[in-house]
């Protein structure tokens, strides 16, 4: 799939790559499965960037609208899930 990830101008080249890092952990977790660590690493980053709740609702939705995968799906799953687990959609 081809497509364009939701990215903030403003961001740093850091915090462009740490963003799409995180879309790919994501991809990653409705494709073939993603460690537990890895997503929360990935999220962990993603929240340093992105603080706000609206924004992260805004960006969680045009990446849905973009790739047809939903990050919060795999998000919610952290809560519920052990750091030797494997989080898949």
């Amino acid at each position: 799939m081809e497509y364009s990830y939701p990215l903030d101008l403003d961001w740093s080249t850091d915090e462009m790559i740490a963003v799409t890092h995180f879309y790919q952990t994501i991809e990653k977790g409705y494709e073939s499965g993603v460690t537990y660590n890895e997503l929360q690493t990935a999220y962990q980053s993603f929240k340093e960037i992105v603080p706000s709740k609206a924004e992260e609702k805004t960006l969680f939705n045009a990446f849905e609208k973009a790739s047809g995968y939903h990050p919060w799906g795999l998000v919610k799953q952290l809560k519920d899930t052990s750091s030797n687990d494997i989080i898949k959609k």
